[in-house]
């Protein structure tokens, strides 16, 4: 007869991992929501390396270097000294890298000797990217932010713009071309 006392039990636990600092670990919703809260408060993060879970604590900079940190729900924090500090912390990212990773999310590249495929990552749920969508974020992102400074008009050459692209060009580069040829 076994005692209760000395009974032991195996239990099923799951312990949550810490982030391992790579950016496409981090998920798109996770992103999109940092994206919110740099669209706010100012145009890059940074992210902590000691908390805990999937999902990192993070401060936003603005161009005063003034610092807004969020947890991992994206309230404010008040993070302890050292949270943001050396090897605590990640390199500090811009908008537009935040957004590229975001474009990235559950895209591996797989190289083989013919040719290079892109395939997504069974747990991600996310569609792979194509190249032409890369094409088409980064010609929204340059219209978006540079609208004021381009012609009327530009939208009427956008296919050319894309085709540019796709030789190579920057979006920058592309939307130029077009302004000197056409304006």
């Amino acid at each position: 007869m076994k005692s209760p006392l000395l009974e032991v039990r195996i239990l099923n636990t799951k312990r949550t991992k810490r982030w391992d600092g790579k950016m496409d670990t981090l998920t798109a919703d996770y992103l999109k929501d940092v994206v919110t809260q740099m669209s706010s408060y100012g145009d890059r993060v940074q992210f902590a390396l000691n908390g805990p879970g999937q999902k990192p604590h993070y401060q936003v900079i603005n161009n005063f270097e003034k610092k807004m940190a969020f947890d991992s729900n994206n309230h404010l924090l008040h993070p302890a000294e050292d949270e943001f500090v050396g090897a605590n912390a990640t390199k500090v990212y811009t908008l537009d890298q935040i957004q590229a990773a975001i474009a990235n999310v559950g895209v591996k590249r797989v190289v083989t000797t013919t040719r290079a495929v892109r395939s997504t990552s069974r747990n991600s749920g996310a569609p792979a990217v194509r190249p032409g969508d890369l094409i088409d974020i980064q010609k929204y992102e340059y219209f978006k932010n540079n609208v004021k400074t381009l012609p009327e008009d530009i939208r009427t050459y956008s296919q050319e713009i894309t085709n540019l692209m796709k030789k190579g060009m920057s979006a920058e580069a592309a939307f130029g071309e077009i302004v000197e040829q056409y304006f």
